[in-house]
């Protein structure tokens, strides 16, 4: 009676009668349903690796239904949440506030599971936080995200990707996949920390079964859905760590994820080279404190704050690709750095 008493003397909007619904019933209170911290997992029936490791995770005991989010089927399994739709993964925005406000759960991170494409055609296994954060008004968003824009990363990419790794090799995927990190890139926008698990790079390997499994497994595991340890738990962490915000280098950030591949070691946004605009000062180049324009500080500044947001009271520090810049470029960055109080770290301070 008291739950039908609430319904009676809110206001009620069509996403919080869904929502009370829903509990009522799940058996749950309203107050507890709102305080409820979940994991969001979202799938695309549209892509095939995709829906192969949400199919293989739905297989995994524990999973009954959940309400539906904007006509579009959910699963319930103890605190986690998975979401299928048939639209494109990199353009479907705010699904982590569309199931705060048809659920009152607070949706604490996002996991997308997505296919990879590369020109190379290798086949991988890929983890990445995700942002545009050097686009600016009017640039051209062919891969969704908005402009100098980029989600929270999640805390568990560094740690699930020596997860993935682990599981790639005892699966036998390995050296036929490559287990590797992406630069931050692409949408779709959200607010909670967000990462991007991805099979890659053609058909053949995104309906491969093997690699659908080693996904599942991440995930369960990395969750601790069996009833182990979740993996890449900031908030168990103890804090008060140093987080790697890379700089520079490729897509695939090689010197950033050589120390990634440590255990012990947290990483936030990674910009690659094309993440950071710079234009050529000419002649100029050789000045000290040379103004250097272009969008690189706005993406800088953007994955710094959002990797801070993510890492509640831990120290995020760059790590720069010092290869991969020109010497008037790398002597731009510092300076920046130094302006905003960033620090840069060595490899070593990672460890």
């Amino acid at each position: 009676m008291i739950k039908i008493r609430l319904l009676r003397h809110r206001r009620i909007t069509s996403s919080s009668f869904r929502r009370n619904n829903y509990c009522f019933i799940k058996n749950i209170s309203i107050q507890d349903c709102v305080r409820r911290m979940v994991t969001l997992i979202v799938a695309t029936t549209i892509d095939p690796a995709s829906i192969g490791p949400a199919s293989a995770l739905l297989a995994m005991p524990g999973w009954h239904p959940g309400p539906p989010i904007q006509d579009t089927p959910s699963f319930v399994n103890q605190d986690v949440r998975l979401l299928k739709h048939d639209s494109s993964i990199v353009r479907k925005d705010h699904l982590d506030t569309h199931w705060e406000e048809t659920t009152g759960e607070k949706v604490d991170e996002v996991i997308f599971l997505s296919k990879h494409t590369a020109a190379s055609n290798r086949p991988a296994l890929t983890v990445h936080p995700i942002g545009v954060p050097h686009l600016t008004e009017g640039d051209q968003l062919p891969v969704g995200g908005k402009p100098a824009w980029a989600a929270p990363p999640n805390p568990r990419i560094g740690p699930w990707f020596r997860l993935l790794k682990s599981i790639a090799d005892s699966q036998n995927l390995t050296p036929e996949f490559e287990v590797t990190l992406e630069a931050t890139h692409h949408g779709p926008v959200t607010n909670a920390p967000t990462m991007f698990v991805e099979i890659g790079s053609t058909e053949e390997y995104w309906k491969r079964q093997d690699a659908a499994q080693a996904i599942a497994l991440l995930v369960w595991e990395g969750l601790g859905l069996g009833g182990g340890d979740a993996v890449g738990d900031w908030s168990r962490s103890g804090n008060q760590q140093k987080i790697l915000l890379g700089i520079g280098g490729g897509h695939y950030v090689p010197r950033h994820m050589d120390i990634v591949r440590k255990d012990g070691v947290w990483v936030g946004h990674l910009l690659a080279g094309y993440s950071l605009p710079m234009e050529d000062p000419g002649p100029s180049k050789a000045q000290a404190n040379l103004e250097v324009g272009g969008t690189w500080k706005q993406a800088i500044r953007v994955a710094f704050d959002t990797t801070r947001a993510a890492f509640p009271q831990g120290e995020v520090v760059a790590h720069l690709d010092n290869k991969s810049f020109k010497g008037w470029q790398r002597n731009a960055i510092v300076g920046f750095l130094a302006e905003q109080n960033i620090k840069v770290g060595k490899p070593s301070d990672f460890y």
